[in-house]
């Protein structure tokens, strides 16, 4: 049990770190994260880590919004989009094999760190 919340822990921190570093949703960390360290199936994974966007992304808003940071016009047109296509994807999400959300996570991932570097 100990080990398992020191492993929670130190996976928060990690993600919400980078998160707001970087701008990065935490899942990109917490959902190989509690399937790797906390060996949650896949499903349990990214409803976890859906649970947990609200208030970390809350606390990063925070520190943003006093300096200005934020677009709030782009930022309210994407949340139109972004809140429609999650409530989908979490209406559908059991409907696909696990091996196929793992493995399209994994490509996603791999596109972007391609598309990022270059």
């Amino acid at each position: 049990m100990e080990s398992w919340l020191t492993k929670s822990s130190l996976l928060g921190v990690a993600a919400g770190y980078l998160s707001g570093l970087l701008g990065i949703g935490g899942g990109v960390l917490k959902v190989p994260g509690f399937v790797l360290l906390l060996n949650f199936d896949h499903y349990r994974a990214a409803a976890t880590s859906v649970a947990t966007i609200v208030l970390s992304a809350a606390a990063a808003l925070y520190a943003f919004s006093g300096e200005g940071s934020v677009q709030w016009n782009s930022a309210g047109l994407i949340f139109v989009g972004a809140a429609a296509g999650a409530w989908l994807g979490a209406r559908y999400m059991d409907r696909v094999p696990e091996h196929i959300l793992a493995g399209t996570f994994a490509v996603v991932m791999a596109v972007a760190a391609v598309r990022m570097w270059f």
